[in-house]
Protein backbone atom coordinates (compact mmCIF):
# COMPACT_ATOMS: atom_id res chain seq x y z
CA UNK A 1 0.00 0.00 0.00
CA UNK A 2 1.06 3.58 -0.66
CA UNK A 3 2.08 5.19 2.43
CA UNK A 4 0.66 8.63 2.68
CA UNK A 5 2.18 12.03 3.98
CA UNK A 6 0.87 12.78 7.51
CA UNK A 7 -0.62 16.27 7.55
CA UNK A 8 -2.10 18.62 10.12
CA UNK A 9 -5.80 18.02 9.19
CA UNK A 10 -7.93 14.92 8.95
CA UNK A 11 -6.77 11.91 7.11
CA UNK A 12 -9.25 9.40 7.60
CA UNK A 13 -9.42 5.59 5.41
CA UNK A 14 -12.15 3.96 3.96
CA UNK A 15 -14.64 6.75 4.56
CA UNK A 16 -17.73 6.24 3.22
CA UNK A 17 -18.57 8.59 1.14
CA UNK A 18 -22.49 8.18 1.24
CA UNK A 19 -23.08 10.63 4.34
CA UNK A 20 -21.57 13.75 2.31
CA UNK A 21 -23.58 13.55 -0.89
CA UNK A 22 -26.32 15.27 -1.42
CA UNK A 23 -28.06 11.97 -3.03
CA UNK A 24 -26.83 10.08 0.07
CA UNK A 25 -24.99 7.00 -2.18
CA UNK A 26 -21.74 6.15 -2.36
CA UNK A 27 -19.36 3.66 -1.59
CA UNK A 28 -16.11 4.52 0.58
CA UNK A 29 -13.07 6.82 -0.71
CA UNK A 30 -9.72 4.99 -0.07
CA UNK A 31 -8.84 8.39 1.41
CA UNK A 32 -10.33 11.28 2.98
CA UNK A 33 -8.71 14.01 3.80
CA UNK A 34 -9.80 17.38 5.05
CA UNK A 35 -6.53 19.95 5.02
CA UNK A 36 -6.30 22.23 8.18
CA UNK A 37 -5.26 25.19 6.16
CA UNK A 38 -3.70 26.03 2.65
CA UNK A 39 -0.09 25.83 3.79
CA UNK A 40 -1.71 22.01 5.25
CA UNK A 41 -3.00 21.17 1.39
CA UNK A 42 -0.29 22.94 0.01
CA UNK A 43 2.46 20.32 1.61
CA UNK A 44 0.20 17.70 1.35
CA UNK A 45 -0.28 17.44 -2.31
CA UNK A 46 3.44 18.21 -2.30
CA UNK A 47 4.21 15.25 -0.61
CA UNK A 48 1.96 12.93 -2.05
CA UNK A 49 3.16 10.00 -4.52
CA UNK A 50 2.13 11.07 -8.35
CA UNK A 51 0.89 7.96 -8.52
CA UNK A 52 -1.87 8.69 -6.27
CA UNK A 53 -5.37 9.80 -7.86
CA UNK A 54 -6.43 13.17 -6.19
CA UNK A 55 -10.66 14.13 -6.50
CA UNK A 56 -10.98 17.37 -4.51
CA UNK A 57 -14.90 17.50 -3.68
CA UNK A 58 -17.38 20.14 -2.50
CA UNK A 59 -20.49 19.20 -0.82
CA UNK A 60 -21.55 16.90 -2.67
CA UNK A 61 -24.38 18.57 -4.01
CA UNK A 62 -24.79 17.55 -7.93
CA UNK A 63 -22.82 14.14 -7.74
CA UNK A 64 -23.03 10.47 -7.53
CA UNK A 65 -20.92 8.13 -6.08
CA UNK A 66 -20.87 4.78 -7.40
CA UNK A 67 -21.51 2.09 -4.98
CA UNK A 68 -18.15 0.52 -5.27
CA UNK A 69 -16.12 3.71 -3.83
CA UNK A 70 -13.60 5.95 -5.32
CA UNK A 71 -10.06 4.38 -5.42
CA UNK A 72 -8.43 8.09 -4.74
CA UNK A 73 -8.01 10.68 -2.02
CA UNK A 74 -11.11 12.90 -1.67
CA UNK A 75 -9.99 16.26 -0.64
CA UNK A 76 -12.75 17.90 0.65
CA UNK A 77 -12.67 21.99 1.90
CA UNK A 78 -14.08 23.14 5.00
CA UNK A 79 -13.24 26.26 7.98
CA UNK A 80 -10.42 28.19 6.36
CA UNK A 81 -11.73 28.02 2.58
CA UNK A 82 -15.00 29.33 3.17
CA UNK A 83 -14.20 32.87 3.67
CA UNK A 84 -16.26 35.91 2.16
CA UNK A 85 -14.98 39.61 1.47
CA UNK A 86 -16.46 42.26 -0.23
CA UNK A 87 -13.88 45.17 -1.80
CA UNK A 88 -16.52 47.61 -3.91
CA UNK A 89 -17.61 45.96 -6.11
CA UNK A 90 -15.54 42.79 -5.55
CA UNK A 91 -15.97 39.58 -3.98
CA UNK A 92 -13.59 37.39 -3.42
CA UNK A 93 -15.04 33.88 -1.90
CA UNK A 94 -13.38 30.82 -0.07
CA UNK A 95 -14.26 27.50 -2.54
CA UNK A 96 -15.69 26.12 0.61
CA UNK A 97 -18.56 28.76 0.57
CA UNK A 98 -21.60 28.05 -0.52
CA UNK A 99 -23.42 29.72 -3.18
CA UNK A 100 -26.31 31.01 -1.32
CA UNK A 101 -24.10 32.12 1.05
CA UNK A 102 -21.89 34.51 -1.27
CA UNK A 103 -24.65 35.58 -2.65
CA UNK A 104 -26.39 36.71 0.23
CA UNK A 105 -23.44 38.60 1.31
CA UNK A 106 -23.32 40.23 -1.71
CA UNK A 107 -26.56 41.46 -1.94
CA UNK A 108 -25.90 43.10 1.66
CA UNK A 109 -22.95 45.00 0.51
CA UNK A 110 -25.19 46.01 -1.75
CA UNK A 111 -22.97 44.10 -4.63
CA UNK A 112 -25.31 41.76 -7.43
CA UNK A 113 -24.54 38.06 -7.10
CA UNK A 114 -28.12 37.07 -6.81
CA UNK A 115 -27.77 34.50 -9.65
CA UNK A 116 -26.08 32.20 -7.06
CA UNK A 117 -28.56 32.36 -4.34
CA UNK A 118 -31.17 29.31 -6.22
CA UNK A 119 -27.27 27.48 -7.10
CA UNK A 120 -26.99 24.42 -4.87
CA UNK A 121 -23.37 23.71 -3.69
CA UNK A 122 -20.00 25.17 -2.62
CA UNK A 123 -18.17 27.97 -5.03
CA UNK A 124 -15.84 25.52 -6.05
CA UNK A 125 -18.19 23.14 -8.00
CA UNK A 126 -20.08 26.29 -9.45
CA UNK A 127 -16.69 27.82 -10.70
CA UNK A 128 -15.85 23.98 -12.04
CA UNK A 129 -19.51 23.18 -13.82
CA UNK A 130 -19.91 26.97 -14.91
CA UNK A 131 -22.80 27.23 -12.71
CA UNK A 132 -25.61 29.40 -13.99
CA UNK A 133 -29.29 30.13 -13.36
CA UNK A 134 -31.85 32.67 -14.98
CA UNK A 135 -29.21 33.44 -18.17
CA UNK A 136 -26.28 34.26 -15.67
CA UNK A 137 -23.29 32.15 -15.39
CA UNK A 138 -20.09 31.67 -13.16
CA UNK A 139 -18.42 32.99 -16.92
CA UNK A 140 -20.22 36.38 -16.55
CA UNK A 141 -18.94 37.45 -12.97
CA UNK A 142 -15.91 35.92 -12.11
CA UNK A 143 -12.26 37.39 -12.53
CA UNK A 144 -9.89 34.54 -11.09
CA UNK A 145 -9.46 31.74 -8.95
CA UNK A 146 -6.49 30.65 -7.31
CA UNK A 147 -5.73 27.02 -7.08
CA UNK A 148 -3.34 24.57 -5.72
CA UNK A 149 -1.70 22.35 -8.13
CA UNK A 150 -1.43 18.64 -8.21
CA UNK A 151 2.39 19.23 -6.63
CA UNK A 152 1.55 21.89 -4.32
CA UNK A 153 1.70 24.90 -5.87
CA UNK A 154 -0.54 27.76 -5.27
CA UNK A 155 -1.05 29.81 -8.56
CA UNK A 156 -3.92 32.43 -9.41
CA UNK A 157 -5.29 31.31 -13.08
CA UNK A 158 -7.44 34.55 -14.89
CA UNK A 159 -10.89 33.68 -15.36
CA UNK A 160 -10.28 33.45 -19.09
CA UNK A 161 -7.83 31.02 -19.42
CA UNK A 162 -10.62 28.47 -17.60
CA UNK A 163 -11.94 28.52 -20.84
CA UNK A 164 -15.60 28.25 -18.96
CA UNK A 165 -18.20 26.84 -21.09
CA UNK A 166 -21.94 26.29 -20.76
CA UNK A 167 -21.62 23.37 -17.72
CA UNK A 168 -17.73 23.13 -18.51
CA UNK A 169 -14.76 24.47 -17.36
CA UNK A 170 -10.95 23.25 -17.79
CA UNK A 171 -8.83 22.68 -15.09
CA UNK A 172 -5.99 20.47 -14.87
CA UNK A 173 -6.87 16.72 -13.31
CA UNK A 174 -5.64 17.15 -8.98
CA UNK A 175 -6.14 20.81 -9.05
CA UNK A 176 -8.07 22.16 -6.01
CA UNK A 177 -9.79 25.30 -6.33
CA UNK A 178 -9.38 27.16 -3.37
CA UNK A 179 -10.43 30.63 -3.71
CA UNK A 180 -12.55 32.78 -6.47
CA UNK A 181 -12.90 36.28 -7.08
CA UNK A 182 -16.19 37.82 -8.54
CA UNK A 183 -17.10 41.42 -9.96
CA UNK A 184 -20.94 42.33 -9.40
CA UNK A 185 -23.18 45.05 -10.27
CA UNK A 186 -24.16 47.73 -7.77
CA UNK A 187 -27.38 47.20 -6.50
CA UNK A 188 -29.57 48.20 -3.34
CA UNK A 189 -29.50 45.95 -0.66
CA UNK A 190 -33.07 45.34 0.07
CA UNK A 191 -33.83 45.28 -3.82
CA UNK A 192 -31.56 42.72 -4.42
CA UNK A 193 -32.76 40.67 -1.17
CA UNK A 194 -36.36 40.68 -2.90
CA UNK A 195 -35.27 39.65 -6.32
CA UNK A 196 -33.41 36.70 -4.21
CA UNK A 197 -36.82 36.19 -2.27
CA UNK A 198 -38.63 36.29 -5.79
CA UNK A 199 -35.91 33.57 -6.39
CA UNK A 200 -36.45 31.48 -4.02
CA UNK A 201 -40.34 31.44 -4.39
CA UNK A 202 -40.03 30.49 -7.69
CA UNK A 203 -37.77 27.65 -7.24
CA UNK A 204 -40.19 26.22 -4.74
CA UNK A 205 -42.96 26.43 -6.90
CA UNK A 206 -41.58 24.26 -9.40
CA UNK A 207 -38.35 22.14 -8.17
CA UNK A 208 -38.69 18.92 -5.90
CA UNK A 209 -36.99 21.01 -2.89
CA UNK A 210 -37.95 18.94 0.01
CA UNK A 211 -36.77 16.14 -2.02
CA UNK A 212 -33.03 13.98 -1.64
CA UNK A 213 -32.05 15.48 -5.05
CA UNK A 214 -28.89 16.54 -6.71
CA UNK A 215 -30.01 19.45 -8.46
CA UNK A 216 -30.55 19.17 -12.35
CA UNK A 217 -29.48 15.88 -13.80
CA UNK A 218 -29.05 16.63 -17.90
CA UNK A 219 -27.77 19.60 -19.57
CA UNK A 220 -30.03 21.35 -21.71
CA UNK A 221 -30.15 19.93 -25.14
CA UNK A 222 -30.15 23.98 -26.53
CA UNK A 223 -26.80 24.33 -24.70
CA UNK A 224 -27.72 26.89 -22.30
CA UNK A 225 -30.05 27.51 -19.18
CA UNK A 226 -33.38 28.78 -19.15
CA UNK A 227 -33.69 32.11 -18.74
CA UNK A 228 -36.89 32.00 -15.99
CA UNK A 229 -38.16 35.07 -18.32
CA UNK A 230 -42.08 34.28 -20.02
CA UNK A 231 -40.44 34.62 -23.20
CA UNK A 232 -38.21 31.85 -22.88
CA UNK A 233 -40.18 29.56 -25.53
CA UNK A 234 -37.42 27.59 -26.50
CA UNK A 235 -38.09 24.00 -26.86
CA UNK A 236 -35.28 22.35 -26.41
CA UNK A 237 -35.26 22.28 -22.50
CA UNK A 238 -34.11 18.85 -20.85
CA UNK A 239 -37.16 18.51 -18.65
CA UNK A 240 -39.79 19.12 -21.40
CA UNK A 241 -37.84 15.92 -23.94
CA UNK A 242 -38.25 13.89 -21.15
CA UNK A 243 -41.97 14.81 -20.87
CA UNK A 244 -42.35 14.12 -24.07
CA UNK A 245 -40.33 10.79 -23.85
CA UNK A 246 -42.79 9.50 -20.92
CA UNK A 247 -40.35 9.55 -18.28
CA UNK A 248 -42.05 11.98 -15.77
CA UNK A 249 -42.56 9.89 -13.03
CA UNK A 250 -40.35 7.14 -14.06
CA UNK A 251 -38.86 4.57 -11.08
CA UNK A 252 -36.10 1.94 -10.82
CA UNK A 253 -35.95 0.69 -7.13
CA UNK A 254 -35.72 3.87 -5.08
CA UNK A 255 -34.44 5.77 -7.55
CA UNK A 256 -37.28 8.32 -9.36
CA UNK A 257 -37.77 11.42 -11.72
CA UNK A 258 -39.47 13.86 -10.06
CA UNK A 259 -43.20 14.04 -10.73
CA UNK A 260 -42.70 17.70 -9.49
CA UNK A 261 -40.08 18.70 -12.20
CA UNK A 262 -38.67 15.72 -14.51
CA UNK A 263 -35.17 17.15 -14.58
CA UNK A 264 -34.64 16.19 -11.06
CA UNK A 265 -33.56 12.65 -9.90
CA UNK A 266 -34.59 11.71 -6.50
CA UNK A 267 -33.30 9.13 -3.79
CA UNK A 268 -36.93 8.16 -2.60
CA UNK A 269 -35.30 6.06 0.07
CA UNK A 270 -33.00 3.56 -0.03
CA UNK A 271 -31.60 3.81 -3.50
CA UNK A 272 -28.55 2.74 -4.24
CA UNK A 273 -26.10 4.57 -6.65
CA UNK A 274 -26.44 2.06 -9.83
CA UNK A 275 -30.25 2.56 -9.49
CA UNK A 276 -30.00 6.52 -10.10
CA UNK A 277 -27.61 6.40 -12.36
CA UNK A 278 -29.48 3.21 -14.17
CA UNK A 279 -32.20 5.26 -13.76
CA UNK A 280 -30.65 8.53 -15.90
CA UNK A 281 -29.18 5.85 -18.64
CA UNK A 282 -32.84 4.90 -19.20
CA UNK A 283 -33.96 8.47 -19.54
CA UNK A 284 -31.12 8.69 -22.17
CA UNK A 285 -32.56 5.63 -24.23
CA UNK A 286 -36.06 6.54 -23.87
CA UNK A 287 -35.62 10.52 -25.07
CA UNK A 288 -33.47 9.24 -27.69
CA UNK A 289 -35.60 7.12 -29.17
CA UNK A 290 -38.61 9.31 -28.79
CA UNK A 291 -36.62 12.52 -30.47
CA UNK A 292 -33.58 11.95 -31.64
CA UNK A 293 -31.53 14.37 -29.35
CA UNK A 294 -28.67 12.67 -26.66
CA UNK A 295 -29.04 14.39 -23.69
CA UNK A 296 -25.81 14.48 -21.49
CA UNK A 297 -25.59 14.12 -17.67
CA UNK A 298 -25.30 17.56 -15.40
CA UNK A 299 -24.35 15.75 -12.56
CA UNK A 300 -21.10 14.23 -12.31
CA UNK A 301 -20.93 10.03 -11.70
CA UNK A 302 -17.28 9.10 -10.34
CA UNK A 303 -15.84 5.76 -9.26
CA UNK A 304 -16.59 2.17 -9.47
CA UNK A 305 -19.82 -0.28 -8.88
CA UNK A 306 -20.25 -2.38 -6.61
CA UNK A 307 -17.88 -5.69 -6.86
Amino acid sequence: MTELPEPRGRLTPGRPLSELTWLRVGGPADWLFQPADLDDLQAFLADLPAEVPVFPMGVGSNLIVRDGGLRAVVIRLGRGFNGISVDGTRVTAGTAALDAHVARRAAEAGVDLTFLRTIPGSIGGAVRMNAGCYGTYVADHLVEVRAVTRAGELVTIPAGELNLAYRQSELPEGWVLVEAVFEGAQGDPEELAARMDAQLKKRDETQPTKDRTAGSTFRNPAGFSSTGRADDTHDLKAWKVIDEAGMRGATMGGAQMSPKHSNFLVNTGGATAAELEGLGEEVRKKVFQHSGIELHWEIMRVGEPAR
